[in-house]
């Protein structure tokens, strides 16, 4: 795993406080949402985390923020390494799919020369009326990723990046990906690891324990990268790669990575969260992160564990294993390699 990667949050501008109030610790529609049912009758638990009603307003309500993109440096920086990998594959791809693509992170680090056509797909359709320039040919579609509306062997490449680590069933989501893809198409997405904002977490527990006596999830769970090459192979995908990163960003403090969380529209949105957080606590949680975790200059750091991830759909062209015990040279040999070369 790479050394963590060290980013600034940039200086942003006081916003107006919104109606209601503007409190980081109460975000928009969360008590209504809280008491709310899941969609279609399902109940919440293991099998369903996460409320995708409440997911979806989070992000239409961050779309729609007067400056959204001063606050998606970190989707930017994530799509960038996304498009990169895409870029090391030498091939044009005439239809490609942007799953969860917010904004068009990724596209407006690609060109028409990689991608001819591009059909973008989110939850939350506000996402689509600030789309940061491309000269990619898109199409926007408005729908889950847990139900992708679309004909088996569609695409040739299919993409996400940080989008994929909120749908509650995992992998369903990658078969149905694998599903859509063209025979020798590829997927590449990326998503949060288990270590993103570890500091955020371990200081609302905390001031939770001292505060009010017992503590509830904050930080949403993330996938382990011990499961991911798993689960994408339980969905089909082959020639598998799976990697890891970590970039750290520095904050004023814990009030600035809640407010940028929530302007990303990465709140919280477990059926298990707690609607609200006491003023105390939160209070408390700060002092805890700036004392754990605080940089000599005063500002926090806070983790983002990036997974990244490469799949192919089987094809016969593809190359394949040899069988085994086919070697006709032993590993043994490798130390005899410089010999044998100055023999030649």
């Amino acid at each position: 795993m790479a050394a963590a990667r060290a980013l600034w949050r940039p200086v942003l501008p006081a916003l107006p406080v919104p109606r209601g109030g503007g409190r980081l610790w109460a975000q928009p529609g969360r008590a209504a949402a809280a008491a709310a049912p899941p969609p279609g009758g399902a109940s919440p638990g293991a099998r369903s985390p996460f409320d995708r009603r409440l997911k979806r307003k989070q992000k239409n309500w961050a779309a729609l923020r007067p400056r959204p993109a001063e606050c998606e440096y970190l989707r930017d920086e994530v799509g960038g390494g996304v498009a990169d990998r895409v870029l090391d594959i030498p091939r044009t791809f005439p239809l490609a799919l942007d799953l969860g693509s917010g904004r068009g992170h990724i596209a407006r680090h690609l060109s028409r020369e990689v991608i001819e056509k591009l059909v973008r797909v989110d939850i939350a359709e506000n996402v689509f009326k600030g789309t940061v320039e491309s000269e990619i040919p898109t199409v926007s579609v408005v729908a889950d990723e847990e139900f992708l509306p679309f004909k088996e062997d569609t695409f040739d490449l299919v993409v996400s990046s940080l989008s994929l680590h909120w749908v509650n069933d995992l992998p369903k989501a990658f078969r149905e990906i694998h599903q859509v893809l063209k025979p020798d198409g590829v997927f590449i997405g990326a998503m949060f690891g288990g270590d993103t904002l570890y500091e955020l977490r371990c200081s609302l527990q905390l001031a939770e324990l001292e505060r009010e006596g017992g503590f509830s999830p904050h930080v949403s769970p993330f996938v382990a990268v011990s499961d991911l090459g798993h689960l994408l192979s339980r969905a089909g995908f082959n020639t598998l790669t799976v990697d890891t990163d970590e970039i750290q960003v520095n904050y004023p403090g814990l009030f600035e990575v809640m407010e940028d969380l929530q302007g990303m529209g990465e709140s919280n949105c477990s059926w298990n969260r707690k609607p609200l957080l006491h003023r105390d606590t939160m209070l408390a949680a700060a002092a805890i992160y700036q004392e754990m975790y605080g940089n000599s200059d005063g500002s926090v750091p806070a983790t983002f564990q990036i997974f990244y991830m490469i799949g192919w759909k089987f094809h016969e062209s593809q190359a394949k294993p040899a069988q085994r015990g086919s070697a006709t040279v032993s590993l043994g040999d490798l130390a005899k390699i410089d010999k044998l070369l100055h023999q030649k």
